[in-house]
């Protein structure tokens, strides 16, 4: 061996080895860059960040590499979300607790509706799902008419992290009041009526979004549904409410 022409080689600064080395062998293959004029898309190449984000400047390899963790993940998801069409209330400024005004789907009975959802994010997110609750109330089969808990397979059993708060909102929710699931019910009431007599049921459905579900529900819902005595059937067989200013659901403690 040629020790002359080794030695320069380990002569080489050590610290200036290693870190081309980390950027090679640990940095690199994390994230994936393509630019379009001022736009930067970022992919995420690692299992638990498949979706495409944009950012308008960008960002250097050491804050990409943190952005690798779930503290990262959790802030990047809520960004996205609050980026996206939605209405986002932060609650106390803590970025694991918010509301997010989300419609009813179209070509269903819950169309033209509005409801507040509660949405907290748990320490291990996205490794965990996220908590989901109607504030004002919805009569659905899987989703607890005093709680608001909803009952969604892919978030309470098959939650993966390559969801994200987006798919929440734009995937799981519309599907959930598209598609009901009567089998498994949170609210035995709607589940039974909608086996029993479909059309009753959206018919009640409608009466819902009607009473507790139009936007100056989740614009003034300060007082706890608690306060009512009277149930919501024998109220809405009446065809009225005891208070028009009676709040239109439980928020999530």
């Amino acid at each position: 061996v040629d020790t002359h022409t080794v030695t320069p080689f380990l002569h080489y600064p050590l610290s200036s080895l290693f870190l081309i080395f980390l950027f090679f062998f640990y940095l690199s293959p994390l994230f994936f860059w393509s630019s379009s004029t001022s736009t930067i898309a970022l992919t995420c190449a690692c299992p638990c960040c498949n979706n495409p984000i944009f950012f308008s400047r960008p960002y250097t390899v050491i804050t990409l590499y943190k952005m690798s963790s779930p503290s990262k993940r959790r802030d990047m998801d809520v960004m996205k979300l609050m980026m996206s069409d939605y209405s986002v209330e932060p609650i106390d400024d803590d970025i694991n607790k918010f509301n997010v005004e989300f419609h009813g789907p179209k070509e269903s009975p819950y169309e033209g509706g509005f409801w507040k959802v509660h949405v907290e994010l748990p320490y291990a997110y996205p490794y965990r799902s996220p908590s989901i609750v109607f504030v004002n109330k919805i009569f659905h089969p899987n989703v607890d008419e005093q709680s608001g808990s909803v009952c969604l397979d892919v978030i309470n059993q098959s939650w993966s992290p390559m969801f994200d708060l987006l798919n929440v909102f734009e995937v799981f929710l519309p599907q959930l009041l598209l598609y009901p699931n009567p089998s498994d019910p949170l609210n035995g009431d709607a589940a039974s009526l909608m086996m029993k007599d479909k059309a009753q049921y959206e018919q009640k459905v409608k009466e819902y979004c009607e009473r507790y579900a139009k936007k100056e529900h989740i614009r003034n819902n300060s007082t706890d549904a608690s306060d009512d005595d009277v149930s919501d059937d024998e109220a809405i067989s009446d065809g009225r409410s005891e208070s028009e200013d009676e709040a239109p659901g439980r928020a999530d403690p």
